[in-house]
């Protein structure tokens, strides 16, 4: 499983096909989760802590950015 914790979000061009479809499933559970339960809290070492969903979804448009790159070279 790709270890995701240690790694830098503002930097996705680093990151590998594993590790970004990692964090575009945990951006997706963490949006259901506001969505369903607005004060749902993250453990402060999670890697989408203090996130709100505007953040989240800014995010998954990068991920899908940074995945076509991937794939493209």
């Amino acid at each position: 499983m790709a270890k995701i914790t240690d790694k830098n979000i503002d930097e996705l061009n680093t990151w590998n096909m594993k590790e970004l479809r990692k964090l575009r499933i945990m951006c997706k559970n963490r949006l259901g989760a506001l969505k369903t339960n607005s004060k749902s809290e993250t453990n402060s070492k999670h890697i989408l802590s203090g996130y709100d969903t505007g953040l989240i979804e800014e995010l998954l448009v990068k991920i899908h950015r940074a995945e076509k790159k991937l794939a493209n070279s």
